[in-house]
This record gives C-alpha cells, structure tokens and sequence, in this order.
C-alpha cells in the first residue's frame, strides 16, 4: 500500500506549501482536498526529462525483488482492499436497476477470505476519493494504463495460461508461493475485483426510487433513486453534479463529460461493458466503477446504444477547466444535461427511411354499449411533426391494432394503470419487432385536458405549425382523452430536453378510418401487408411489390396510402390518370428518376431546420456549440441545393400538358415561378449560401457566420407551409412514379381497374376480375401464378351471386385466391394497376379477413377463441359494401359445432348482410345446402390424379395440383393424399382410409339423405315456412325477409320449370 501511494504522489502534480513540503495522500481523508476541477485530458508523460528527482525517489520501486518473503507480504497488503465481483443480472435496457454490487465486512482472521470481503473502516477512508478531480482517466488502452512491475506481468501472465490450459508448469523456485497464493485468491473471487459497486444504496435489497418505495413495491418508479442525505453530503462537488442529475433519470444511460472524454459510471459502466465490451476500471467520480471513450467515439457508442434500445443522455461541459479555474481555485466545472436521445426521438444517425414515431395512447374506459374508445397522439422528431386523433373500438382492439399497425411506433407511452386487459393485448399482439412499450407510472398521469391547454399556451407550444393548435383541436372535434395523450405526450418530451421539437413541431389531425377502405390490424397482418408471416421480413409482402420509390421521405409517404386506400372514386382515377400518363411518356420517367436520386431527404432536412429556429441555447456551450452549428451549415445547405433539384423537376413536369393537368388534380403546387414564387426566393438563398458558406458541407462557423446563419434559417421558416407543399408533391409524384413502374415491369397481365360510380342500394355490389393472379407468389418451378376469374354481383341489369363458397382439396390454391382478391381490390383503390387482365368493381368500405389457426397461449386465447372473436367483429361490422374472406371457419372445434357455426355464419353473411364474400370450407354439406341459394355461387380448385402412376388404389395415386377455378362443388378435399404427401407413413394412411369407409357405411343412410340436399334442403323448408305463415295473417306486412322467401321460391320454381322442359 505504502507503494502504491508513492506512486500516486508521483503522478500528481505538484504542489507547493507554506513550509515547502510535498502534499502526502492521507487514505483517512472523507474527502479529496484541493481542486475539484479536473484538468483537460493530454497524454500522460510518466518518464519526464523535467522531474529526474521525483523518478529517482521511486527508482527502486521498478526494480527486481528477489525477497519472496517480501512477495508475500506486498500480496496480503494489497488483498486488504480487495472486493468480490458479484454476478451481473443486467438483461437489457429495461430494467437496468437490476444490477447491483455492494461490498461484505472484512474478516482480519483469515487471508484467503480477503478476496471475498473488504474492510468497513477502509471503505469508510476511501469510499470518496475522487480521482477524476485530480488526474482523469480515459478508456483504458496500453498508453493509459498504470504501471505495472514486469515481474508482476509475467507471474499474472502465467498464472492465467494454467487456468485456461488446464495444466501447471514446473515448480520455479521463488515463484510458486507466489503464484500458489495468486490462485487460491482468484478462485475465490478476486478475479473481478474492480467491478463493485461501493454504494450500499445501489444494492437491490436497498435501492428505493424518489418516493422511497423498493424495488418490491408494484408502484416503484425505476426512472428515479433516492440517495441518502448522508451520502450527498459526503460527495465532492463533482459527484453531486453527477448523481442530482443520474437519480432523475436512472432509466437513461448517462454520458458524463470529463475533458476529452465521455465517462459511464457504476450502473451505466455495466451497461458499457456489457454492451460495447468496455473494461470497467475504478476512478471517475469518486472511485467508482468507470468505462469511458474518447470525444471521437461518442456518436459511433450512442448510436450502438439506441440501436439496443436504450436512452442515452449527455451531460456537456458549459465551460473549459480554465475558465472553471479563474473563478476559483476549488470551483468545479459546470455541467448540464444538454439533451435525452431514446429509439422513437433520434433525429440523427442511421435511422433509416422508415418514419419513426413515439405514440402515446389514453384510454376512456367502457361506454354504454360496451365499447371502448381510444385518444391518442404520437410525434415523429425526425420530420418534426405531431398528429393527434381517437378511435372507437369493442373488445376485439381491432381498430387499435389498426393504430398500431399504420403507426408502428418505436415507443409507447400509456399509464400503468389507465388499460384493459383487452388493451394490453392488443399492445403485446400488434406490437413489431425492435418496438419498446414504455409503461408510465401512475404518479405520473397524462393529466386533465385543461391542464394540458393551459401547458400549450403558457409555453407557446406548436407555435411553428402551419395551422394553429386551436384549428386542429376545435376543428377535429377532439374530446378530453385525445388531450391528454398529447399531454402525455409533451410532458415525455420535456423530460428529454426536446422543448425546442414541440414548440416548433407541426400538429395535425389523424384518421385511422374514417374517409379510407378500413382494413383492422388483423387484416393488415393476414395479408402480409407489411411483413410476412415468415420471418417478419418485408419480402413477400404488398408493400415490397409496389415500393419502387426513390426517396426516403416518398417511401414513408407510400407507407401511409397502403394504410389508407381511397373510398372516393373521382381521387381513385386521379391517381390512375398520372399513372397511366407516367407509363405513356417512359421519358419522362426516366427524367425524374434521375432527379429523384439527387435528392436528400427533403422533409427530414426541412425538419432539422425547423428544430434549430430559435433553438440558440445549445450553441452557446464552449466545446459542442461549433459542432453543432457546423451541422445546421451542412443541413441548411443540404435543403436549398435539394429544393432547387426538385423545383427544376416540378417546372420541367408542368411544361407537360396533359401529365401537369392530370398532376393538378391530385396534388395542390404552391406558385414556383414569378416573382412571387419560390423559384425566385431558393435562388437568393442559394446566393447566400454560394458567398457566406461555399463549402456548407464542411464549414467552421464563426461568431459573426452563426448570427448570418440565424437570419438565414428564420427568413427560410417564413414559407415553411409552402416549401412543405412542394416537398410533399415531390413524394407524391415518386409514388406515382412507383405504381407505373410496378405495372410496366410486372411479369404478368395488368390492367387499370375501372370502378362503377353510383352504388344503388337496391342492387348488389359489383366484382369482376378477369386473369387474376397473385401478384409476388410463384407458381410451380418458379413461374406465374394460374390465372383465375371472379365474379360477384350483377353488373346492374341482372342479380348474380355476391358470395362465393369455395371447396377444393387442402393445398390446391384457395387461400390463395383469397389473398390475390383482396390485394387487388386495395390496389385498385390505392390508384394502383391490378394484376388481371379486366377488373370492374364497385368500391369496397371495409376489408375483413379470417385466415390460418393460430393460437396464442400467452394471452390465454385458443385457436377457436381467436377464429370465434374475428368471425364476431365481421358479423358486427360488415355493411353491403364490404368485402369478406372467410377461410375454413370452424375447424378449431368438434366437427358438428364447427359445421353448425359455418353453416349459420354464412348463411347471415349472404341473406342478411349480402356483402362480397368468399367463403373456404371443407364442410361439403354445406355445398348441399347452399346449392340452390339464388345469391350463392359453387366453385371449387380443381385437381386430378396422375395417370401414369401404376398404384391400383386412389388413395396412393399421385394428386396433381391445377389450381384452376372450377364450377360445382368438390367431391372432397384428398385428404389421404395430403397426409401422404406430408411424409405420414403408409400403413399409417392405408389404416385411416379403411376406418374412413367404415365410418361411412355405418351413417351410409345419413350421407345419402345428405345428398337429397341438393334438391329440398333446410332453407327451402324455411322458406316454405315463412310463406305459410305469411298466408294465415290478416294483414300482410312483407318486409324484407318476406321478399326474400318470395324471390327464393320463385327462383327454385324457375329452375324447376327449365328442368321439366
């Protein structure tokens, strides 16, 4: 110990005393004297030509010691203020409080045990030592490191290659005392004598939060920590700067400025070591545990950081140590939190094209007819927009799944308390990968609506936005829980340090449903809309196949439409109209790829803009300010040099007749040209950028450039609304550009839908397609899907079926020509070309689909549970004008329960709802039934066996796959086959066909009654019936369902008549 205080001595500076003496570390010292500042980093000179006398002094402590005796006592003095390295329990950034080390009493008596313990007096002499004051450490790299007797290294070298070979070497003399000693100490736990933490209030049996509530406590809020007041008052200046900032955001990882670096300590050190495999040291504020990078490699770990899904903070310096020092000798540097970066804010770095977006969700609780309702609103930092909005939703969560699933948010905020079970089911279930639910603590409740109002005005919040607050609140009709999710939503934000995001942000009004075909989270993932059900992977999926766009900011925007296809044909045919000009002129869409690929991300960059607007205060700190502005030089420029590329596309497109007028009508261009067009204002920002900032993309900024800079940006924000228009035309005409690009290089047959523009409401809804085929599932050896066609509906002079009840064996295409229908039609509505070679429809509301057995176990909800709750949200909310898909309905339960559940579904859904529906099922009796329905239509895949193969029997003949669509009814769904084909043995098949016609020949009565179906069944008994009934009244009130039998019975003597003839 005595040594290792020499040593200490001689890496301090010196300093003088009124008796001339040199200054001696006392371990018994609480505190560290002298100046808590710490000096700026430079490389360490140990062997320095200007102090030869202090290095003499300690010459002979470098020396070969030949006394092991002497070994042997230096070893039991350092074991003294040895610790044990407790197990780590940190498994991510959720919990992190979940790590903690506390240090044992030390037992004098027993040498061996002192690698275990650490003596309480000892702790009580060093526990706040502060050597980052003195002489700061920085990540530990050989240049850096203390040093060490060679001596030392080899025996600690030697001693680790016995352990990891497994073997000892030769006994050498002096040296095996040591080492024998050496390994008893590392097999009881010195090995990781640096990695404890000397707080006993960070042990998890004594950590509280702010309130004093434990870690036991269901109300605990891991965001805080409350530290005794004993504790503070014992720590240096520098260390309460730390910890009054760390015990306010434990759930943040916390970068700590010192110099030219970037320090983590105790709870975020792990996280360090954990994650980016830094060494943990012990120095830092006040000898704890410490990992540390240099001010080159803080944005490269950040990044990592977030990408793990962890917030990370950085406390800046305000003011270098000189300046520090010139206010006194025992003055600390200032430091301040500048500003949180979480998954769902980071402006900066490799985000990617993709939007990324912090939702927070309210809850209003039952309402009398037992549905619930939804507030909610929810920011994207990049593009410095916020939207705010409600829905209403029942039991099944379908339309907060929708949220969720247009949304897909990197973040959610809700309050612990303020959610049903069914809520949070919905959130477990539509929540994608990488996302990061953020549960709030009931202290801290979104707040009443009132409150959040008078939060906005007092602090000019939105007072950036191109439509004030109060138009969009009052215009959206927004009740008290759309307020308070944003209030919750502001008050998350504040506690980042983004005041300077919601006072600048814009603020708009979001539609889930209402105006759009409606499609529920369920739809979206049934379909593979988005990701596959696979691996959750973008390929395979509806917007991989039509994502041809250039932009960053255009994919996002094409994102948004597959959400929200159109309802109103005039804007349906809009979109059509410029698709079909695009493909007409493959100049021009050359032309504008060319210029598309120029551009930058124009909204994000307009975004940046925005956000540094009156944002002057993180500028003023001495050592980040001119890398910030160097940054705002680079965006600013960035934008005008991409606004000129994209204004000179929009001219060169508007000298085009009739693709500018078809342009016109779908997106609304602010004047560019003329005097008063932004044409002529880009170019004087262009001329000030090309005299102030020549070289933006690498400019130091001056004093006097950051106050041009500043003019600049605040006259550029003066048309923020109208260079908005401008940036959202480009993307608008790079989705365009998309969709003809879709249908010029498809493989296939595409066409441009056409819709019918008036719906009667006597008449039933119209679908047609002629060629359909899948447009990104192959067909067998990798070619095009079999082209099929589908017809619904009349075409308006005749009544056709509107249903369609599909059979066919397992594995010969039905779920597949469900899915192509549904694609289709939300293409066509999308303003898309559709993959068929005709395609007439009347437009579609709402889309639902029943699709696969999935269960979900987790949630306590079966396969038959989760078939029952999606059939119960069609069967409450399907109109005339939507489309269904039903695919095997039933299967989930016993096969009479499943059967008479299909049978009474569908047949509500045809005579009751009469809506456009395709109906899978294996159920043949159902075929019987429905045979003869006026508005049911029989088609099956068809199929057929091998004729080369050899096998007498059927059950062992080859079935072939045509995947063509065929009239009638399936005899039955092959499946012996199937289960051949899927590898079941033989016998096991020849077995299950016997017993099949066992079972057969003892109900052969009951299946030949089955198949006198076809001509009387049981809704012509009810037909009947109802007209019997209809007769013995007095007065007869036919309403609808009195027609209906009517029309049935007159249909099936109609038939009749034709068959007698």
């Amino acid at each position: 110990m005595q040594r290792q205080k020499s040593i200490l001595s001689f890496l301090r500076k010196p300093e003088s005393t009124s008796s001339g003496k040199p200054i001696v570390l006392d371990a018994s010292d609480e505190e560290i004297k002298g100046i808590d500042t710490p000096p700026e980093k430079v490389p360490r000179r140990v062997f320095a030509d200007s102090r030869p006398s202090l290095f003499s002094s300690i010459k002979h402590k470098f020396e070969k010691v030949d006394n092991s005796k002497h070994s042997e006592s230096r070893c039991e003095e350092d074991n003294t203020s040895t610790v044990r390295s407790l197990p780590l329990q940190s498994d991510g950034p959720e919990d992190p409080s979940n790590v903690y080390l506390v240090p044992k009493q030390h037992n004098k008596h027993n040498v061996l045990n002192d690698s275990r313990t650490m003596s309480s007096e000892g702790d009580s002499r060093c526990s706040f030592r502060n050597t980052f004051e003195d002489d700061v450490l920085g990540p530990d790299t050989p240049g850096t490191r203390p040093l060490v007797p060679r001596l030392k290294r080899v025996q600690e070298d030697i001693c680790n290659f016995e352990d990891k070979a497994g073997f000892s070497l030769p006994d050498n003399k002096k040296k095996t005392k040591f080492l024998q000693g050496f390994n008893v100490l590392k097999k009881n736990g010195d090995k990781d004598s640096e990695t404890i933490s000397k707080f006993e209030w960070l042990h998890p049996s004594r950590i509280k939060d702010a309130n004093g509530r434990k870690l036991t406590d269901p109300l605990y809020d891991k965001r805080t920590l409350y530290i005794p007041p004993d504790a503070l008052k014992k720590m240096s200046a520098s260390q309460r700067q730390y910890w009054n900032v760390k015990c306010k955001y434990m759930d943040v990882v916390l970068f700590f400025k010192v110099g030219k670096f970037y320090e983590l300590y105790e709870l975020d050190a792990e996280i360090g070591h954990k994650e980016l495999d830094w060494k943990i040291t012990l120095s830092g504020v006040g000898k704890c545990r410490q990992v540390g990078v240099s001010e080159s490699g803080i944005e490269d770990a950040v990044q990592k950081l977030i990408a793990r899904g962890y917030k990370v903070g950085r406390m800046e310096q305000l003011e270098t140590s000189e300046q520090a020092k010139s206010r006194g000798s025992t003055s600390v540097i200032q430091r301040k939190l500048i500003h949180v970066i979480t998954p769902a804010t980071s402006c900066e770095g490799n985000i990617g094209p993709d939007a990324v977006h912090l939702l927070a969700i309210k809850e209003d609780g039952l309402l009398k007819n037992g549905s619930m309702s939804f507030g909610f609103a929810f920011v994207d930092c990049a593009a410095l927009k916020f939207w705010i909005g409600s829905i209403s939703d029942d039991a099944s969560c379908a339309a907060l799944g929708a949220l969720l699933m247009q949304v897909s948010p990197k973040e959610i905020l809700y309050e612990s308390r303020g959610l049903s079970r069914e809520a949070h089911r919905a959130l477990k279930k539509y929540t994608l990968t990488g996302s990061n639910p953020s549960q709030l603590n009931p202290s801290d409740t979104f707040g009443e609506a009132l409150e959040v109002r008078n939060i906005i005005e007092s602090n000019r919040y939105f007072s950036g936005s191109s439509d004030s607050w109060h138009h969009i609140l009052d215009g959206a009709m927004l009740g008290d829980h759309e307020l308070c999710a944003l209030g919750g939503l502001i008050s998350h934000l504040s506690r980042l340090m983004l005041n300077d995001v919601i006072r600048n942000g814009d603020i708009l009004s979001y539609e889930v449903y209402k105006g759009f075909l409606r499609m529920d989270g369920q739809t979206l993932v049934n379909l593979e809309i988005f990701n596959n059900n696979a691996d959750g992977g973008p390929s395979g999926t509806l917007y991989k196949y039509v994502n041809n766009c250039i932009t960053s900011s255009g994919k996002r925007l094409l994102r948004n439409w597959i959400c929200h296809p159109l309802q109103d044909v005039a804007k349906i045919n809009n979109r059509l109209a410029v698709v079909e000009e695009l493909m007409a002129n493959p100049e021009i869409m050359l032309l504008i790829a060319q210029s598309l690929r120029k551009l930058p991300d124009l909204e994000r960059l307009l975004g940046r803009v925005k956000s540094s607007f009156q944002s002057s205060s993180i500028i003023l700190l001495p050592l980040i300010g001119h890398k910030i502005l160097k940054q705002r030089v680079k965006a600013f420029g960035s934008l005008v040099r991409g606004l000129r590329i994209g204004i000179e596309m929009l001219i060169l497109m508007q000298k085009h007749g009739s693709l500018s007028t078809s342009l016109s009508r779908v997106v609304s261009l602010p004047m560019l040209s003329g005097s008063e067009g932004l044409d002529q204002s880009l170019a004087q920002f262009e001329a000030a950028i090309d005299s102030d900032f020549p070289n933006y993309q690498d400019h130091n900024v001056t004093d006097l450039e950051a106050e041009t800079l500043s003019i600049l940006m605040e006259l550029f924000t003066e048309k923020a609304t109208q260079w908005s228009q401008m940036i959202h035309a480009i993307n608008c005409i790079d989705v365009l550009r998309s969709f003809a690009i879709s249908a010029v290089s498809s493989c296939g047959a595409m066409c441009r839908p056409k819709f019918t523009n008036s719906f009667v409401e006597t008449m039933p809804p119209t679908l047609h397609m002629k060629g359909l085929w899948h447009p990104y599932a192959l067909g067998e050896n990798g070619g095009l899907p079999v082209p099929n066609d589908i017809h619904l509906g009349g075409d308006g002079t005749t009544h056709s079926p509107c249903s369609l009840l599909l059979t066919g064996p397992n594995m010969g295409g039905k779920s597949t020509l469900l899915r192509a229908t549904c694609l289709a039609v939300i293409m066509a509505q999308l303003g898309c070309y559709v993959p068929c070679e005709s395609c007439s429809l009347s437009v579609v509301d709402i889309i639902f689909t029943r699709l696969g057995a999935t269960d979900r176990i987790m949630t306590g909800e079966s396969t038959f549970l989760i078939e029952c709750t999606e059939t119960a949200s069609v069967l409450r909310n399907a109109t005339q004008k939507s489309l269904v898909l039903l695919d095997e309905l039933g299967r989930g339960t016993s096969t009479f329960d499943g059967y008479a559940i299909a049978y009474a579904v569908f047949r509500h859904l045809v005579e009751s709802v009469n809506c456009r529906l395709l109906f899978a099922t294996h159920y043949h009796p159902l075929t019987k039934e429905f045979v003869a329905h006026p508005r049911v239509l029989l088609q099956h895949m068809a199929c057929s066996f091998d004729c080369a193969s050899k096998m007498s029997s059927q059950v062992d003949q080859k079935l072939v796959f045509l995947y063509r669509l065929a009239s009638g009814a399936c005899p039955e769904s092959y499946g012996m086959q199937i289960a051949l084909m899927a590898g079941i043995p033989s016998s096991v098949v020849e077995a299950a066909s016997k017993a099949g016609q066992v079972m057969k020949e003892m109900v052969g009565e009951s299946f030949k009654s089955s198949e006198q179906r076809e001509h009387f069944s049981t809704l012509h008994e009810e037909w009947l019936k109802s007209v019997l009934s209809l007769s013995q009244t007095v007065e007869v009130d036919f309403d609808n369902d009195a027609f209906d039998s009517l029309f049935c019975l007159w249909h099936e003597l109609k038939r009749s008549c034709k068959e007698i003839t």
